[in-house]
């Protein structure tokens, strides 16, 4: 039963991410990027509220001072650096480009994995890996006008976060629950990055930053922007992909394990830019369609194999 429900966590959080940068990107132009992270994840962790709390009580546990800390460190993988990062990167880069490369977490997944809780990696997800990295190292090269160099160092320093967020999360997942480690991790990393929002207005803060380059990180407003046209987009994104999207991510890890959850991140480069062609009309070079294919063949070598697994553990 576990085991069913993570597949059905897995192919909604999929579906979920898979629209999220063409939904960015709608609204990219519109809004600062730390503010719209800020204000993504604050309204997308009281909408998880209710779900977090009741994953509390079902788990038995309270928040304590350890567990505040805990979802602080969480806020700042996420939050403040991974999804920084990944919103800039949407502002320079396509957003089948931002997809296809963000899903390359996976490789540091399983790095992290074993690295930190121990989890053994076996021969054919390694083979998986390695196609991966095949197909966003042909995108990378070939489709270098999906954007700039800026746009894919972005995107890369935002996939080492979120992996290192990911296998971070798995034993609060564990102990807490998948609702309430997605809600805690948005509402600290949200106040996290309203802190720094108030402190980019300190007129020495702001100086050095402008000086130094970094005006989108000065004077950040909070409120400006909205428009009642993007406001069903933004909603979607704050309740529908950061909310539904993370929790059911979490909840696929909590039911299974960081290697199967990562599967999201094998089917999303197939899936995001059918997205992007479809409702932002963007182009899909031969480079793209060439490292898709190879990160899709990846995808069949880790999910097969993976599934015989679980049916025989279900038969046994």
């Amino acid at each position: 039963m576990n085991n069913k429900k993570g597949i059905l966590f897995i192919a909604l959080s999929t579906v979920l991410f898979s629209s999220m940068e063409v939904a960015l990107k709608f609204v990219s132009g519109q809004f600062n990027p730390v503010q719209l992270t800020c204000t993504r994840f604050f309204i997308g962790g009281i909408f998880l509220l209710p779900f977090a709390f009741r994953s509390l009580k079902s788990h038995g546990e309270k928040i304590t001072a350890d567990a505040a800390a805990y979802f602080a460190l969480l806020g700042l993988f996420n939050v403040v650096l991974s999804m920084m990062f990944y919103q800039l990167s949407v502002m320079n880069a396509n957003a089948s480009a931002v997809a296809v490369l963000f899903s390359s977490n996976p490789v540091f997944v399983l790095f992290f994995a074993f690295l930190l809780i121990h989890e053994r990696v076996k021969r054919h997800e390694v083979i998986a890996l390695l196609l991966d990295v095949a197909g966003i190292a042909v995108i990378v090269t070939g489709a270098r006008s999906a954007g700039t160099p800026a746009g894919f160092l972005f995107a890369g320093l935002s996939v080492v976060f979120f992996a290192l967020y990911s296998v971070s999360g798995k034993k609060g997942c564990r102990r807490y629950g998948g609702a309430a480690v997605t809600c805690g991790s948005f509402l600290f990393g949200s106040l996290e990055l309203f802190l720094f929002i108030a402190l980019s207005h300190a007129a020495p803060v702001s100086g050095m930053l402008r000086n130094a380059g970094l005006s989108v990180f000065a004077d950040i407003p909070l409120f400006a922007g909205y428009t009642p046209a993007v406001v069903p987009v933004f909603l979607y994104i704050c309740i529908a992909v950061t909310g539904g999207g993370f929790v059911s991510y979490f909840m696929a890890l909590e039911y299974t394990s960081p290697s199967l959850a990562s599967l999201v991140f094998f089917i999303k480069p197939v899936l995001a830019p059918v997205f992007a062609l479809l409702f932002l009309h963007e182009t899909i070079a031969p480079a793209m369609l060439c490292g898709i294919a190879i990160i899709a063949a990846g995808s069949l070598v880790s999910f097969i194999p993976t599934m015989m697994e679980q049916r025989r553990k279900i038969d046994g």
